[in-house]
């Protein structure tokens, strides 16, 4: 059989099955990152059906995928927005970077993966997933409540200081020399910084550049645009994330509004296809081995990042019970772990494994926190109070029965 009938033929089944298992995925409830990942890791070695023919266009579309994704969610971010958030919420930002890398690094290091895998690992551990987050906040109606400012504040922090931390690995996965990696860094987070610049003073303008009343060619301009910024960025060692997420950000308004609308179908295709990809690149019996350490880290991050939400919420003056939900909210890891994943994967192939299993885990037990946190602990704290009660009356009991007695 030719090579293009068989590559359709895969290509079909495989986009036909991420549409099957995200519907099942909207029908219980979770997000569908946890079953396109499930899905590459039966389509990859070593799985049920590996896939041949079309694993190159695959990858390529995995590509495209992290592309759209960090510019969607450049598009969410106005430039005030973000310097606000960074003037506001820094002390907060810290601490989130301080809780929530640590432990990554921490063990990637005691996994023997040197300070490259522990780089790497950290920051897979460090941010949290925006797309799980939104949606969960919008399932539980909570996009009202008063500590979901704090949270789509820490989110961007998160997301600005990827802006950083991408060229910063990158540099450092291209295992340079110190002098080489000095001067390739400072072009990377130079140009990222210009880059960033125009987008805060000039945005309006490149908006007003590229809007148009046709769909088709504000969509193809668009598309183009963030391309060839992309590349340009990865031809700088800036990341083409990076360069994307500042096309997002440059762009407000209608012009950003009409855009999301736009490429929406898009990003969710290329980022399912980017999901199955990275199943692809994992094999599964590799993931077993490593499923304890994954499990250990997730609990960890667990409760920093609940501990994160609660500092947060309490600096902006929020009750116990909204500090709860914060923290909760934040727990969810997801697309942007496995991005940074994916780009060490080549220098430290074990951190594949645990990070696909360390993202399946936090990826279901993120929407249960969201909703659970705050009714678990108010739960064991009125039952903490009632033991204590009891436990004052009886103390007053018992000398009134030893003096009646």
């Amino acid at each position: 059989m030719h090579d293009t009938t068989i590559m359709l033929i895969e290509l079909g089944a495989v986009v036909l099955g991420l549409g099957l298992v995200g519907r099942l995925a909207g029908r219980l409830g979770l997000s569908p990152i946890p079953l396109y990942l499930l899905a590459g890791l039966a389509f990859g070695h070593g799985g049920l059906l590996p896939l041949n023919t079309t694993e190159g266009f695959i990858e390529v579309g995995a590509e495209i995928g992290v592309i759209l994704l960090l510019l969607m969610l450049g598009l969410e971010y106005t430039a005030p927005e973000l310097v606000d958030s960074l003037k506001t919420q820094y002390p907060s930002g810290l601490v989130d970077l301080l809780l929530n890398a640590t432990p990554g690094a921490l063990a990637g290091l005691l996994l023997g993966w040197g300070p490259v895998g522990a780089l790497a690992l950290a920051g897979v551990t460090y941010i949290s997933s925006s797309g799980v987050i939104a949606k969960v906040l919008t399932d539980l109606n909570r996009l009202g409540n008063r500590e979901t400012p704090v949270i789509l504040g820490i989110l961007v922090i998160e997301d600005l200081t990827m802006a950083v931390y991408l060229p910063v690995l990158s540099t450092v996965l291209a295992g340079v020399g110190l002098v080489s990696g000095s001067v390739t860094l400072a072009i990377a987070l130079g140009t990222a910084s210009i880059a960033l610049f125009v987008a805060l003073r000039h945005g309006r303008w490149i908006s007003k550049a590229v809007s148009s009343d046709n769909p088709e060619m504000l969509l193809l301009v668009v598309l183009g645009l963030t391309l060839l910024v992309a590349g340009i960025a990865q031809k700088l060692q800036v990341s083409a994330a990076v360069g994307a997420f500042l096309v997002g950000i440059a762009l407000s308004g209608e012009v950003a509004h009409t855009t999301r609308r736009l490429f929406m179908p898009l990003r969710d295709l290329f980022a399912a296809v980017f999901f199955v990809f990275f199943g692809l690149s994992t094999t599964p019996s590799d993931i077993p081995p490593v499923l304890v350490p994954a499990l250990l880290l997730a609990v960890v991050t667990v409760f920093t990042k609940i501990a994160t939400g609660w500092y947060a919420a309490r600096r902006a003056g929020i009750g116990p019970r909204g500090r709860l939900r914060a923290g909760g909210a934040l727990v969810a890891r997801g697309e942007f772990s496995i991005v940074i994943a994916g780009l060490a994967t080549a220098t430290e192939p074990r951190i594949a494994p645990v990070a696909t299993a360390y993202v399946l885990i936090l990826v279901i037990l993120g929407p249960l926190a969201a909703r659970w946190t705050e009714p678990v602990a108010r739960n064991l704290m009125e039952r903490r109070a009632a033991k204590q009660a009891e436990a004052a009356v009886m103390s007053e009991v018992r000398p009134a029965t030893e003096a009646g007695s």
